[in-house]
């Protein structure tokens, strides 16, 4: 096969790979804070707090190691880190089905997040084989592989859950997750070559330089950790915002379709996103997802049933859906592909700094504010995220013309 088959191939494979592993993830956080309960006769604030670290502490861990995965695959290829991480996470999952205590599922938990960043790795896996002209529409595409498992997850374990427990449904993840492996072997290492006479290799003083000659390159970056505060601040506590709203009835089921259905959203506009910011720029487009997201998140703190919540939480899938691919499309325009993998590693990495501090915040504003007041928050991150953008651009007028 030449190059182009290859990537088409690697991309079918990925597509798969980022199914099953999301379905996985997803399979199991909405109802966290439900299995800790399972453990003791805890208080509401209690669990809250506690939801919001052991969701979050994974990421404490993913964000030290994700540079380092991103180096070694510059170095060696991306083949290898994404199997080592597929079987390092479903190891991890499986004997979460066992646990007896919050400590257990805590530590292993913070374990698991060596082996996480899956998705973004596998986006930088792509990206490296993808013409910069194209590349929002492809990594759209990659994208709608890890959504309809998002979309399809939170759903099935719910119903795993009520049928059969929450240590089943663990269990039941793992198996997934090493399907995904399993799908990685199958793929071949390629990356495209950059121009005649651009460097095969940069250390990462050079990387550092880099990003930091390019402003929107390094705000593209910093917003990461933004963007990702105003998304998790509500996934460990979206369970207990449901069972507020709706009561005990199938809570595990509801909780999943409130999950899912922003993957629905992010289904069907997340590919056509890439379209669009790869004919408008990625910037421009970037800009305009994170204000409308920001806007379209305020109203969740003021519903008064469950299928509010839903309707809000399609129309934001619908906006958040490009965010991810367009971000990434954008490092890939902007960094060498000899470097991506180390810059896409720091992009992860800010990332999982979000993730950490995101449940974390929300956890402990819900235990004193309340679950509505977390939404205030997140709006203001996401409109903050965007102004952030804009104010770049108005400082760096001729740059911004050129890059974005």
């Amino acid at each position: 096969m030449d190059g182009q088959q290859i990537a088409k191939h690697n991309l079918r494979i990925m597509w798969f790979a980022n199914f099953f592993i999301s379905g996985s993830m997803t399979m199991v956080l909405p109802f966290i804070s439900l299995y800790i309960e399972t453990f003791g006769n805890f208080s509401e604030k209690y669990v809250q707090h506690w939801s919001g670290l052991t969701f979050g502490v994974t990421f404490v861990t993913a964000f030290l190691f994700s540079p380092l995965w991103g180096r070694i695959g510059d170095k060696y290829g991306r083949k290898r880190i994404l199997i080592f991480s597929a079987f390092g996470m479903a190891f991890s999952i499986m004997i979460m089905g066992f646990v007896q205590s919050v400590w257990q599922l805590f530590l292993l938990r913070t374990f698991m997040g060596i082996f996480a960043g899956f998705i973004s790795m596998s986006q930088a896996f792509i990206s490296t084989q993808t013409p910069k002209k194209i590349a929002g529409r492809v990594l759209g595409t990659l994208q709608t592989g890890s959504i309809t498992g998002q979309l399809i997850g939170p759903l099935l374990g719910g119903v795993l859950a009520d049928s059969f427990g929450y240590a089943s449904t663990f269990k039941w993840t793992s198996i997934a997750i090493f399907i995904s492996a399993i799908l990685v072997i199958t793929t071949k290492e390629y990356r495209m070559e950059d121009a005649k006479g651009t460097k095969t290799s940069y250390t990462t003083k050079e990387i550092f330089k880099h990003i930091g000659r390019n402003p929107l390159l390094l705000n593209v970056l910093l917003i990461s950790t933004l963007i990702q505060i105003a998304h998790f601040s509500i996934q460990p506590i979206l369970s207990l915002y449901v069972s507020e709203l709706h009561g005990p009835a199938n809570l595990a089921f509801f909780s999943g379709i409130a999950f899912s259905v922003a993957g629905l959203g992010n289904l069907m506009m997340a590919r056509q996103w890439g379209k669009i910011a790869d004919r408008y720029g990625y910037i421009k487009v970037l800009i305009a997802l994170l204000l409308v997201a920001g806007v379209v998140y305020l109203p969740g703190a003021f519903v008064t049933n469950i299928w509010q919540l839903v309707i809000i939480r399609f129309l934001l899938g619908m906006a958040i859906g490009g965010i991810i691919p367009v971000r990434v499309a954008y490092i890939r325009q902007e960094a060498p592909i000899a470097m991506q993998g180390e810059v896409l590693g720091y992009n992860t990495s800010l990332r999982f700094l979000g993730n950490v501090i995101g449940p974390v915040m929300g956890g402990f504003i819900a235990g004193y504010f309340g679950i509505s007041s977390v939404f205030f928050i997140t709006s203001a991150l996401l409109l903050l995220s965007g102004f952030l953008l804009i104010a770049v651009i108005q400082r760096y007028p001729t740059f911004a013309k050129q890059h974005g």
